[in-house]
Protein backbone atom coordinates (compact mmCIF):
# COMPACT_ATOMS: atom_id res chain seq x y z
CA UNK A 1 0.00 0.00 0.00
CA UNK A 2 1.00 3.40 -1.00
CA UNK A 3 0.33 5.92 1.73
CA UNK A 4 0.23 9.59 0.91
CA UNK A 5 0.59 12.47 3.20
CA UNK A 6 0.37 15.16 0.39
CA UNK A 7 -0.59 16.31 -3.19
CA UNK A 8 3.22 15.86 -4.13
CA UNK A 9 3.13 12.05 -2.45
CA UNK A 10 0.01 11.68 -4.98
CA UNK A 11 1.87 12.67 -7.85
CA UNK A 12 4.95 10.92 -7.46
CA UNK A 13 2.60 7.73 -7.09
CA UNK A 14 1.26 8.40 -9.81
CA UNK A 15 4.46 8.90 -12.18
CA UNK A 16 5.60 5.65 -10.65
CA UNK A 17 2.40 3.71 -11.57
CA UNK A 18 2.76 5.28 -15.44
CA UNK A 19 6.71 4.34 -15.82
CA UNK A 20 6.32 0.67 -14.33
CA UNK A 21 2.70 0.16 -15.71
CA UNK A 22 1.15 -0.81 -12.69
CA UNK A 23 -2.77 0.23 -11.88
CA UNK A 24 -3.37 2.22 -8.55
CA UNK A 25 -6.72 1.58 -6.40
CA UNK A 26 -7.94 4.97 -4.75
CA UNK A 27 -8.90 4.53 -1.61
CA UNK A 28 -9.61 6.73 1.74
CA UNK A 29 -11.11 4.64 4.22
CA UNK A 30 -12.42 2.23 2.33
CA UNK A 31 -16.19 2.31 3.29
CA UNK A 32 -17.25 1.85 -0.07
CA UNK A 33 -14.59 -0.49 -1.88
CA UNK A 34 -18.19 -3.16 -1.60
CA UNK A 35 -19.56 -0.78 -4.02
CA UNK A 36 -19.21 -1.36 -7.74
CA UNK A 37 -17.65 -4.00 -9.34
CA UNK A 38 -14.26 -5.82 -8.11
CA UNK A 39 -10.62 -4.53 -9.16
CA UNK A 40 -7.70 -6.44 -8.65
CA UNK A 41 -5.38 -3.64 -8.76
CA UNK A 42 -1.62 -3.35 -8.47
CA UNK A 43 -1.32 -1.09 -5.99
CA UNK A 44 -3.58 0.55 -3.66
CA UNK A 45 -3.15 4.73 -3.12
CA UNK A 46 -4.26 5.19 0.20
CA UNK A 47 -4.99 9.10 0.68
CA UNK A 48 -6.59 8.95 4.04
CA UNK A 49 -3.94 11.30 5.71
CA UNK A 50 -4.96 13.96 3.28
CA UNK A 51 -7.86 15.21 5.45
CA UNK A 52 -8.17 18.67 7.35
CA UNK A 53 -9.93 21.79 7.12
CA UNK A 54 -8.22 24.12 5.07
CA UNK A 55 -10.86 26.98 5.16
CA UNK A 56 -14.16 27.85 6.21
CA UNK A 57 -15.77 30.99 5.69
CA UNK A 58 -19.63 30.85 7.14
CA UNK A 59 -20.43 34.36 6.47
CA UNK A 60 -19.22 33.30 2.47
CA UNK A 61 -20.98 29.91 3.27
CA UNK A 62 -18.00 28.52 1.33
CA UNK A 63 -15.89 25.49 2.89
CA UNK A 64 -12.64 24.15 1.39
CA UNK A 65 -11.25 20.58 3.15
CA UNK A 66 -9.24 17.85 1.92
CA UNK A 67 -10.69 14.70 0.14
CA UNK A 68 -9.90 12.36 3.10
CA UNK A 69 -11.39 14.50 6.11
CA UNK A 70 -14.30 12.58 7.51
CA UNK A 71 -17.93 13.54 6.95
CA UNK A 72 -18.82 13.53 10.64
CA UNK A 73 -15.77 15.94 11.52
CA UNK A 74 -17.23 18.42 8.46
CA UNK A 75 -20.39 18.38 10.25
CA UNK A 76 -19.59 18.92 13.54
CA UNK A 77 -17.54 22.27 12.28
CA UNK A 78 -20.84 23.34 10.55
CA UNK A 79 -23.38 22.62 13.11
CA UNK A 80 -20.91 24.93 15.35
CA UNK A 81 -21.68 27.77 12.91
CA UNK A 82 -25.51 26.91 12.14
CA UNK A 83 -24.97 25.59 8.99
CA UNK A 84 -25.23 22.68 7.12
CA UNK A 85 -24.67 20.51 4.03
CA UNK A 86 -27.23 20.87 1.42
CA UNK A 87 -26.90 17.65 -0.42
CA UNK A 88 -26.78 15.79 3.16
CA UNK A 89 -24.69 12.86 2.93
CA UNK A 90 -25.03 9.65 4.05
CA UNK A 91 -22.92 7.00 5.38
CA UNK A 92 -23.59 3.61 3.56
CA UNK A 93 -21.58 1.62 5.72
CA UNK A 94 -23.85 -0.47 7.69
CA UNK A 95 -25.31 -1.06 4.84
CA UNK A 96 -22.14 -2.41 2.70
CA UNK A 97 -21.02 -4.28 5.79
CA UNK A 98 -18.18 -1.76 6.44
CA UNK A 99 -16.81 0.77 9.01
CA UNK A 100 -19.80 3.44 9.89
CA UNK A 101 -18.94 6.42 11.11
CA UNK A 102 -16.12 7.19 8.67
CA UNK A 103 -16.67 8.05 5.20
CA UNK A 104 -14.94 10.81 4.07
CA UNK A 105 -15.90 14.12 1.85
CA UNK A 106 -14.07 12.50 -1.38
CA UNK A 107 -15.57 9.13 -0.86
CA UNK A 108 -18.93 10.43 -0.76
CA UNK A 109 -18.22 12.57 -3.76
CA UNK A 110 -16.77 10.13 -5.84
CA UNK A 111 -19.39 7.80 -5.53
CA UNK A 112 -22.25 10.88 -5.27
CA UNK A 113 -24.18 10.08 -2.14
CA UNK A 114 -26.82 12.12 -1.32
CA UNK A 115 -29.46 12.35 1.09
CA UNK A 116 -33.00 13.04 1.51
CA UNK A 117 -32.68 16.80 1.39
CA UNK A 118 -31.11 16.95 -1.97
CA UNK A 119 -34.51 17.31 -2.59
CA UNK A 120 -34.63 20.71 -1.19
CA UNK A 121 -30.92 21.60 -2.13
CA UNK A 122 -29.24 19.83 -5.02
CA UNK A 123 -27.36 17.00 -4.87
CA UNK A 124 -23.26 16.94 -4.11
CA UNK A 125 -22.45 17.93 -7.71
CA UNK A 126 -24.57 21.35 -7.17
CA UNK A 127 -22.65 22.01 -3.61
CA UNK A 128 -19.35 21.57 -4.99
CA UNK A 129 -17.69 24.36 -6.26
CA UNK A 130 -14.16 23.66 -7.07
CA UNK A 131 -11.59 20.89 -7.09
CA UNK A 132 -7.82 20.37 -7.00
CA UNK A 133 -7.00 16.98 -8.62
CA UNK A 134 -4.25 14.62 -10.19
CA UNK A 135 -5.09 13.27 -13.39
CA UNK A 136 -3.36 10.01 -14.94
CA UNK A 137 -0.74 12.53 -16.75
CA UNK A 138 0.59 12.63 -13.07
CA UNK A 139 -0.44 16.25 -13.44
CA UNK A 140 -2.04 18.59 -10.24
CA UNK A 141 -4.69 20.80 -11.72
CA UNK A 142 -7.25 22.87 -10.18
CA UNK A 143 -11.37 23.66 -11.47
CA UNK A 144 -13.93 25.31 -10.75
CA UNK A 145 -13.40 28.50 -8.16
CA UNK A 146 -14.54 29.36 -4.78
CA UNK A 147 -17.91 31.62 -5.66
CA UNK A 148 -21.45 30.73 -7.09
CA UNK A 149 -21.79 31.24 -10.49
CA UNK A 150 -22.25 30.40 -14.29
CA UNK A 151 -19.68 28.96 -15.76
CA UNK A 152 -18.82 29.14 -19.26
CA UNK A 153 -17.61 25.40 -20.86
CA UNK A 154 -17.32 22.39 -19.23
CA UNK A 155 -17.66 22.21 -15.33
CA UNK A 156 -14.97 20.03 -14.68
CA UNK A 157 -15.74 19.44 -10.67
CA UNK A 158 -19.59 17.80 -11.44
CA UNK A 159 -17.49 15.12 -13.73
CA UNK A 160 -15.69 13.92 -10.74
CA UNK A 161 -19.26 13.33 -8.54
CA UNK A 162 -19.96 9.92 -9.41
CA UNK A 163 -17.15 8.74 -11.26
CA UNK A 164 -15.78 6.59 -8.42
CA UNK A 165 -12.32 7.81 -9.10
CA UNK A 166 -11.56 6.69 -12.02
CA UNK A 167 -10.54 10.20 -13.31
CA UNK A 168 -7.85 11.32 -11.09
CA UNK A 169 -7.20 11.74 -7.08
CA UNK A 170 -8.88 14.73 -5.75
CA UNK A 171 -6.61 16.58 -3.58
CA UNK A 172 -8.53 19.45 -2.29
CA UNK A 173 -12.38 20.30 -3.04
CA UNK A 174 -14.49 23.64 -1.99
CA UNK A 175 -17.98 23.46 -1.20
CA UNK A 176 -21.08 25.26 -0.80
CA UNK A 177 -22.80 25.00 2.46
CA UNK A 178 -26.18 26.32 3.58
CA UNK A 179 -27.64 27.89 6.88
CA UNK A 180 -29.00 24.88 9.17
CA UNK A 181 -32.78 25.81 9.77
CA UNK A 182 -33.47 26.49 13.40
CA UNK A 183 -36.19 23.88 13.71
CA UNK A 184 -37.33 20.75 11.82
CA UNK A 185 -40.82 18.99 12.18
CA UNK A 186 -41.50 15.62 10.54
CA UNK A 187 -44.85 13.85 9.69
CA UNK A 188 -46.57 10.99 8.83
CA UNK A 189 -49.83 10.13 6.68
CA UNK A 190 -50.35 6.71 7.29
CA UNK A 191 -52.33 3.69 5.51
CA UNK A 192 -51.68 5.19 2.07
CA UNK A 193 -51.14 3.12 -0.98
CA UNK A 194 -48.25 3.60 -3.23
CA UNK A 195 -50.20 5.16 -5.69
CA UNK A 196 -51.97 7.32 -3.01
CA UNK A 197 -48.35 8.08 -1.19
CA UNK A 198 -46.12 9.10 -4.14
CA UNK A 199 -48.74 11.23 -5.42
CA UNK A 200 -49.22 13.25 -1.98
CA UNK A 201 -45.62 13.12 -2.18
CA UNK A 202 -45.39 15.13 -5.58
CA UNK A 203 -47.98 17.46 -4.68
CA UNK A 204 -45.90 18.69 -1.61
CA UNK A 205 -42.96 18.98 -3.41
CA UNK A 206 -44.42 21.20 -6.27
CA UNK A 207 -46.20 23.19 -3.39
CA UNK A 208 -44.01 26.14 -2.16
CA UNK A 209 -43.34 24.18 1.01
CA UNK A 210 -39.91 23.64 0.39
CA UNK A 211 -40.17 20.42 2.12
CA UNK A 212 -36.54 18.30 2.81
CA UNK A 213 -37.30 15.09 2.96
CA UNK A 214 -40.34 13.38 1.06
CA UNK A 215 -40.43 9.50 1.37
CA UNK A 216 -42.54 6.02 1.36
CA UNK A 217 -42.14 3.24 3.44
CA UNK A 218 -44.54 -0.09 2.42
CA UNK A 219 -45.55 -2.21 5.78
CA UNK A 220 -43.16 -4.63 4.95
CA UNK A 221 -40.51 -2.41 5.60
CA UNK A 222 -41.21 -1.50 9.39
CA UNK A 223 -39.27 1.30 10.62
CA UNK A 224 -40.21 0.12 14.25
CA UNK A 225 -40.46 4.40 15.95
CA UNK A 226 -42.95 4.81 13.48
CA UNK A 227 -45.54 2.43 14.86
CA UNK A 228 -48.88 1.46 12.89
CA UNK A 229 -48.63 2.11 8.99
CA UNK A 230 -51.11 0.59 7.57
CA UNK A 231 -50.42 -0.45 3.97
CA UNK A 232 -47.86 2.47 4.14
CA UNK A 233 -46.51 5.39 5.01
CA UNK A 234 -45.60 9.05 3.46
CA UNK A 235 -42.96 10.67 5.29
CA UNK A 236 -42.67 14.83 4.94
CA UNK A 237 -40.67 17.04 6.73
CA UNK A 238 -40.33 20.81 7.15
CA UNK A 239 -37.74 23.04 8.58
CA UNK A 240 -37.85 26.84 9.35
CA UNK A 241 -37.95 29.11 12.16
CA UNK A 242 -40.88 28.57 14.60
CA UNK A 243 -43.72 30.99 12.94
CA UNK A 244 -43.10 30.26 9.28
CA UNK A 245 -42.51 26.44 10.33
CA UNK A 246 -46.25 26.45 11.59
CA UNK A 247 -47.31 27.92 8.29
CA UNK A 248 -45.66 25.33 6.88
CA UNK A 249 -47.28 22.56 9.03
CA UNK A 250 -50.96 24.41 8.79
CA UNK A 251 -50.55 23.96 4.80
CA UNK A 252 -49.49 20.87 4.70
CA UNK A 253 -52.47 19.71 6.60
CA UNK A 254 -54.81 21.62 3.76
CA UNK A 255 -52.82 18.77 1.54
CA UNK A 256 -53.14 16.19 3.76
CA UNK A 257 -55.39 16.09 6.42
CA UNK A 258 -54.43 13.26 8.29
CA UNK A 259 -50.61 14.11 8.56
CA UNK A 260 -49.42 13.77 12.27
CA UNK A 261 -46.08 14.76 13.40
CA UNK A 262 -43.82 12.35 14.93
CA UNK A 263 -40.68 11.79 16.39
CA UNK A 264 -38.51 9.83 14.44
CA UNK A 265 -36.03 12.47 13.62
CA UNK A 266 -33.39 9.73 12.03
CA UNK A 267 -36.12 8.00 10.09
CA UNK A 268 -35.20 9.78 6.75
CA UNK A 269 -31.48 8.95 7.59
CA UNK A 270 -32.30 5.12 7.88
CA UNK A 271 -33.73 5.33 4.29
CA UNK A 272 -31.49 7.24 2.44
CA UNK A 273 -28.48 4.72 4.22
CA UNK A 274 -30.22 1.64 3.39
CA UNK A 275 -30.08 0.56 7.19
CA UNK A 276 -33.89 -0.11 7.31
CA UNK A 277 -32.74 -3.23 4.90
CA UNK A 278 -30.39 -4.54 7.40
CA UNK A 279 -30.25 -8.43 8.01
CA UNK A 280 -32.45 -8.99 4.45
CA UNK A 281 -31.19 -11.63 2.01
CA UNK A 282 -31.19 -9.37 -0.86
CA UNK A 283 -29.39 -7.32 -3.36
CA UNK A 284 -30.22 -3.66 -3.27
CA UNK A 285 -30.23 -1.77 -5.79
CA UNK A 286 -31.26 2.32 -6.89
CA UNK A 287 -33.11 3.48 -9.09
CA UNK A 288 -32.94 6.75 -9.91
CA UNK A 289 -36.54 7.68 -12.13
CA UNK A 290 -39.21 10.22 -13.01
CA UNK A 291 -41.20 10.73 -9.49
CA UNK A 292 -44.31 10.06 -11.97
CA UNK A 293 -43.08 7.02 -12.57
CA UNK A 294 -41.80 5.54 -9.55
CA UNK A 295 -45.21 3.67 -8.30
CA UNK A 296 -45.63 2.23 -12.01
CA UNK A 297 -41.53 0.54 -11.24
CA UNK A 298 -42.85 -0.69 -7.71
CA UNK A 299 -45.87 -2.15 -8.92
CA UNK A 300 -44.51 -3.64 -11.70
CA UNK A 301 -41.38 -5.27 -10.04
CA UNK A 302 -43.61 -6.83 -7.18
CA UNK A 303 -41.18 -6.37 -4.42
CA UNK A 304 -42.09 -5.78 -1.01
CA UNK A 305 -38.66 -4.76 0.26
CA UNK A 306 -38.18 -1.32 -1.14
CA UNK A 307 -38.52 2.85 0.06
CA UNK A 308 -38.80 6.03 -1.59
CA UNK A 309 -36.87 8.85 -1.26
CA UNK A 310 -36.99 12.29 -2.92
CA UNK A 311 -40.83 11.51 -3.69
CA UNK A 312 -40.27 8.66 -5.49
CA UNK A 313 -36.89 9.92 -7.82
CA UNK A 314 -35.11 7.96 -6.04
CA UNK A 315 -35.96 4.29 -5.35
CA UNK A 316 -34.33 1.44 -3.23
CA UNK A 317 -35.59 -2.15 -4.09
CA UNK A 318 -34.80 -4.79 -2.91
CA UNK A 319 -34.24 -8.56 -5.42
CA UNK A 320 -33.21 -11.64 -4.84
CA UNK A 321 -29.69 -12.37 -4.04
CA UNK A 322 -27.66 -13.37 -6.96
CA UNK A 323 -30.06 -12.03 -9.99
CA UNK A 324 -28.84 -9.73 -13.33
CA UNK A 325 -31.75 -6.96 -12.45
CA UNK A 326 -32.77 -7.53 -15.95
CA UNK A 327 -36.08 -6.89 -15.71
CA UNK A 328 -35.61 -4.00 -13.32
CA UNK A 329 -33.74 -2.87 -15.97
CA UNK A 330 -35.77 -2.46 -18.66
CA UNK A 331 -38.56 -1.09 -16.55
CA UNK A 332 -36.29 1.84 -16.04
CA UNK A 333 -35.38 2.36 -19.43
CA UNK A 334 -38.66 2.79 -20.45
CA UNK A 335 -40.00 5.23 -17.53
CA UNK A 336 -36.61 7.34 -18.71
CA UNK A 337 -34.53 5.64 -16.00
CA UNK A 338 -31.53 4.12 -14.47
CA UNK A 339 -30.80 0.87 -11.82
CA UNK A 340 -27.69 0.55 -10.08
CA UNK A 341 -26.85 -2.35 -8.17
CA UNK A 342 -25.26 -0.87 -4.70
CA UNK A 343 -25.16 -4.15 -2.66
CA UNK A 344 -24.43 -7.58 -3.64
CA UNK A 345 -21.98 -10.03 -2.74
CA UNK A 346 -18.45 -10.00 -5.06
CA UNK A 347 -19.46 -12.44 -7.55
CA UNK A 348 -22.71 -10.92 -8.46
CA UNK A 349 -20.72 -7.76 -8.71
CA UNK A 350 -18.37 -9.08 -10.78
CA UNK A 351 -20.78 -11.01 -13.08
CA UNK A 352 -23.67 -7.62 -13.13
CA UNK A 353 -22.65 -5.14 -14.31
CA UNK A 354 -23.56 -2.85 -11.07
CA UNK A 355 -23.57 0.54 -13.37
CA UNK A 356 -26.33 1.16 -15.83
CA UNK A 357 -25.15 -0.37 -19.09
CA UNK A 358 -24.26 2.76 -21.65
CA UNK A 359 -25.60 3.30 -25.09
CA UNK A 360 -23.23 3.20 -27.32
CA UNK A 361 -23.17 7.34 -28.14
CA UNK A 362 -22.56 7.86 -24.56
CA UNK A 363 -20.31 4.97 -23.98
CA UNK A 364 -18.33 6.63 -26.64
CA UNK A 365 -17.95 9.45 -24.80
CA UNK A 366 -17.41 8.10 -21.41
CA UNK A 367 -14.27 6.15 -23.05
CA UNK A 368 -12.90 9.57 -24.64
CA UNK A 369 -13.41 11.14 -21.39
CA UNK A 370 -11.22 8.76 -19.28
CA UNK A 371 -8.74 8.62 -22.44
CA UNK A 372 -7.98 12.91 -21.50
CA UNK A 373 -7.65 12.32 -17.75
CA UNK A 374 -6.11 8.91 -17.67
CA UNK A 375 -5.01 7.54 -20.64
CA UNK A 376 -2.89 4.51 -19.24
CA UNK A 377 -6.16 3.51 -17.33
CA UNK A 378 -3.98 3.66 -14.05
CA UNK A 379 -7.00 4.83 -11.69
CA UNK A 380 -9.20 2.25 -10.27
CA UNK A 381 -9.80 0.41 -13.77
CA UNK A 382 -12.56 -1.88 -14.20
CA UNK A 383 -14.50 -0.21 -11.04
CA UNK A 384 -17.37 0.88 -12.94
CA UNK A 385 -17.57 -1.02 -16.16
CA UNK A 386 -15.31 -4.10 -17.37
CA UNK A 387 -12.13 -2.82 -19.10
CA UNK A 388 -11.69 -2.84 -22.86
Amino acid sequence: MISAQTEADVIDAVRDARAKSRTLEIMSRGTKRAYGRPMSCDDVLNVSALSGIVKYEPAELILTVLPGTPVAEITTLLDSKHQRLGFEPVDWGAMLGTATGKSTIGGVLSADVNGAAAIRYGRARDSLLGIRAVNGLAESYKAGGKVVKNVTGFDLPKLMCGAMGTLGVLTEVTLRVYPKPPQSVSLIVRDVSVEDGFALLRRVWQSPLEATALAYIPASVPITQLGYVGEGAALIRLEGAHEPLKEKIAALLAIARSAQPIEAANVFDSISRGTIFAGRNCDLWRVSVPSSEAAGIVRQMGSSVFAADWAGGSLWIGLDAGGNGAELRAHCERADGQATLVKADEETRQRVAPFPPEPAARRALTRSVKAAFDPQNVFNPGRMWKAV
